[in-house]
Formats: C-alpha cells, sequence, structure tokens
C-alpha cells in the first residue's frame, strides 16, 4: 500500500476557534478524520503530523525520505517566510501538493506569496478540507500509481 504523509503547520491545531470566518468551525480533529476517510475511499495509507515548530517539520520532512511516496503539505504561515521548508521537499524528491485551507491569493498581500509552492507539483487553496482530498487524489493518480 503507498504512503501519503499529510503536514500541517503551524496554528492548524486550532481550527474551530481559530478565526472561523476564515477558516471554519469543524476542529483538527475533524479535520484528520476527514482526511483518514480519504485515505480509505483511496486505498492509501495516510500518516498526519501537526507541528507550530519549522524545525521539526524540516525534520519530519527529511524522515520522510523512502518512507513516503507523496506528501500533502499546509505549511501554514511558513508559506509565506521559510525557505527551509521547501529547500526540505525538494532535497528529499517526494512529490508533494501544497494544501491552503483560505484562497491565500485572496488575503492579506503578505499572505499571496508561497515559499513552498516552488517545491510541489500542485497548489491547492481554498477548498477548505476538500483541499486535502484533491491533493491526496493527485498523489494517487498522478505519482503515486
Amino acid at each position: 500500500m503507498k504512503r501519503i504523509l499529510v503536514i500541517n503547520g503551524p496554528n492548524i491545531n486550532m481550527l474551530g476557534l481559530r478565526e472561523p470566518d476564515i477558516y471554519g468551525t469543524e476542529s483538527y480533529t475533524d479535520l484528520i478524520s476527514f482526511i483518514d476517510a480519504t485515505a480509505r475511499e483511496a486505498e492509501v495509507e495516510v500518516v498526519c503530523f501537526q507541528s507550530n515548530s519549522e524545525g521539526a517539520i524540516v525534520d519530519t520532512i527529511q524522515q520522510a525520505y523512502r518512507e513516503f511516496d507523496g506528501i500533502v503539505i499546509n505549511p501554514a504561515a511558513y508559506t509565506h517566510t521559510s525557505i527551509a521548508i521547501p529547500d526540505a521537499l525538494k532535497a528529499v524528491g517526494i512529490p508533494a501538493v501544497e494544501v491552503h485551507l483560505s484562497d491565500i491569493n485572496k488575503r492579506e498581500k503578505y499572505r499571496q506569496l508561497s515559499y513552498t509552492s516552488d517545491a510541489c507539483i500542485r497548489t491547492i487553496t481554498g477548498e477548505g478540507f476538500e483541499g486535502y482530498r484533491l491533493a491526496i487524489r493527485v498523489l494517487v493518480e498522478k505519482v503515486v500509481n
């Protein structure tokens, strides 16, 4: 069975509490349940990881080398500030899809820049939880099979 690593960055663990008008009222636990159900439908194994620490995210990407067939990543605020995360994605060479719950292209100007997108085969924004399903499908259809 193919394996996909799902990485969520800072404050994603606060879903349901954090700016519900932007991110919705569903919790992080709801997101994990949604991802698990999507994985079962796609017949892939998914491992989810969340951290508020850039270094922990980089470490997890590096540890994914030769362990995972694809990565779904929502780097959250690190999208706009981290060079280390896309460098790690490029280093491991695992196909990755970037996901954002909100449409970063319609948000504040500083949120419209994504350093991560250059290291990913696709970026999905503004689809809420559904963006994770779409990302897993992209990996299954284009890469994992």
